[in-house]
């Protein structure tokens, strides 16, 4: 697949003058720059995208200069979103590999809605081992400990939200933070207690320095939370958790007596704050 006389006009004027600023807003070269887009959207960016084709696009990009191969694999639309966001929303991970692979993407880049391709990847549909060695990879390029811009989430509160247990897994084994709060003051650990996903309550309580005493906005913790859900036996994880974790001496009859008592009825926190029930990106 070969550059478009269009587009490798466009991609040698953008040579010319990509360390002149004022050259870069001339009407000539904003639609050179229009020209640029249009295509490299085209090509790279549709879920019917050709990976050989967009692997001779980076090719023929760094040929003419990398400075060109940098300014094209980042452009972004009206909607803040590169190649990138779409290759991942896509899971066109074959793609997405070629585009890591060229070493000048801006995995961090957040869209107008405040996410990042590291994000979008934590909700991705991902079914063979290769795509997720993928995921994996572009988990280690980039911040995933990075908030939203909108609501404050981070990667790994997305795929906690959406019970998505390998996604958690690769961003919790690339360094993840468990214990980061959103603008609401809530966790991955009590986003995964309101919803009910028991396995990753096991994994994030598993991570060193996980704290269940954590309060969100409302004054609520991970337990409070699990008991107004009438998740009980995600309950007497936390419990067992925030009361047993670092104790030195036997678990005490008052302290066994709680957890049988969680077990064997359904429970409310007496003394928890009010939960408004509210969902965290169903």
């Amino acid at each position: 697949y070969e550059l478009s006389e269009k587009m490798l006009s466009a991609c040698n004027l953008l040579k010319n003058t990509i360390n002149d600023p004022k050259a870069l807003t001339s009407k000539d070269m904003r639609f050179c720059l229009n020209t640029l887009q249009h295509e490299w959207f085209r090509v790279s960016s549709q879920k019917s995208a050709i990976p050989a084709m967009v692997g001779d696009y980076l090719a023929a990009f760094e040929a003419i200069s990398p400075d060109v191969l940098r300014y094209v694999i980042n452009l972004a639309d009206g909607n803040g979103n590169t190649a990138l966001h779409y290759s991942v929303s896509h899971s066109n991970f074959e793609i997405v590999k070629l585009l890591l692979d060229a070493d000048v993407c801006n995995v961090d880049h957040q869209n107008k809605a405040g996410y990042t391709p590291i994000m979008l990847a934590a909700l991705a549909a991902v079914e063979a081992e290769k795509d997720m060695r993928v995921v994996e990879e572009l988990f280690g390029c980039g911040d995933v400990n990075a908030k939203a811009s909108q609501a404050g989430q981070t990667a790994l509160m997305l795929a906690v939200s959406h019970g998505r247990i390998d996604m958690v897994k690769g961003l919790l084994a690339c360094g993840a933070d468990v214990n980061i709060q959103d603008d609401e003051g809530s966790t991955a650990l009590m986003c995964a207690s309101e919803h009910g996903h028991v396995e990753i309550v096991k994994l994030l309580l598993a991570q060193p320095g996980c704290n269940g005493h954590l309060e969100d906005n409302d004054g609520s913790t991970a337990l409070s939370i699990a008991l107004e859900a009438g998740h009980k036996d995600i309950a007497v994880l936390l419990y067992a958790h925030v009361n047993f974790a670092k104790a030195q001496s036997p678990v005490s009859v008052v302290h066994l007596a709680f957890v049988n008592r969680l077990k064997s009825t359904r429970l409310v926190d007496p003394l928890s704050p009010g939960i408004d029930g509210r969902q965290i990106l169903c």
